[in-house]
């Protein structure tokens, strides 16, 4: 939603994406073939690219039936180009000439990684299994350890704003920020931060998380030094049974100097609540 947003205001935009996903096609594809998992990436792409095309079709497109059931056209595409061109990166970038996409998609680190977390003083392992576990999460732990992407640690230095979530916490924003290299280039840039809270809570990782926890945890796993603006959602939300709404006051920010800016941000017309990327171009241009 915010690359989707970001496209409306922004000259050049770049989206840092997870490479811990071990769900669905993605998690099949990387251990098949030994590429960083492409689901987030592919929708990365989409986000930036016009509407209604028939290349944006093919790469929506998901198989039914049959030994390819669950795989998405666009992760097979992303596979295929990976193996012809012999990097994932490029593959990305040809995906992106492709549909059109107004800015470039690229991984946090150049391999896969695996992540763990110590919850309640127990190892889980896996993105998919932390996503689902509910508990206090004590620890991330991401293997190897690596370096960022250079591209990734280029991008923010040449930043005018850095945009953090929304996304699963634990396991979408802080398995980036943890990825050695990441946090310290965002210490040393200039550019506007601000981090986007999420709507709701998630079942698993944030289930009994208030909006204060969210952003402790992530100036505390990050330790990102630097300060900027928290954009809260204030506005009606109404969430599946098992969630709740996240807030955050002014006061409760500033204790740990961060700003708080308010907007309605919530899109209406879903059965799940989300972000609205026209009231995001709105939010986050003004911060810009």
């Amino acid at each position: 939603m915010v690359l989707a947003a970001a496209r409306s205001y922004a000259q050049r935009v770049t989206g840092v994406v997870t490479v811990a996903d071990d769900g669905g096609s993605s998690g099949r594809l990387t251990t098949a073939l030994d590429i960083p998992p492409p689901g987030d990436m592919r929708r990365g792409l989409l986000a930036l690219s016009p509407d209604d095309t028939v290349w944006r079709q093919l790469f929506e497109y998901r198989f039914t039936n049959t030994d390819v059931a669950g795989h998405s056209m666009g992760n097979l595409i992303l596979a295929a180009l990976t193996d012809l061109l012999g990097d994932f990166e490029k593959a990305l970038l040809a995906s992106g000439y492709l549909l059109g996409a107004q800015g470039r998609i690229v991984p946090v680190a150049c391999q896969s990684l695996r992540l763990s977390a110590r919850i309640d003083q127990e190892i889980v392992s896996g993105q998919v299994a932390v996503a689902r576990h509910r508990g206090r999460v004590e620890k991330l732990i991401l293997e190897p350890q690596v370096m960022a992407n250079p591209v990734v640690v280029e991008a923010i230095a040449l930043a005018d704003q850095i945009v953090l979530g929304p996304g699963s916490l634990f396991t979408s924003v802080l398995s980036c920020l943890s990825v050695e290299g990441v946090s310290q280039a965002i210490d040393a840039s200039r550019a506007e931060l601000v981090y986007v809270m999420n709507l709701t809570t998630q079942d698993g990782e944030t289930w009994e998380m208030s909006g204060i926890d969210h952003l402790e945890a992530l100036v505390g796993f990050a330790g990102i030094t630097r300060r900027g603006t928290v954009l809260v959602h204030r506005g009606p939300v109404e969430p599946l049974s098992g969630v709740r709404t996240l807030e955050i006051e002014v006061a409760q920010a500033a204790r740990h100097g961060w700003k708080v800016q308010y907007a309605d941000l919530c899109r209406r017309e879903v059965d799940w609540p989300e972000h609205d990327p026209a009231l995001l171009t709105t939010a986050l241009s003004s911060l810009a």
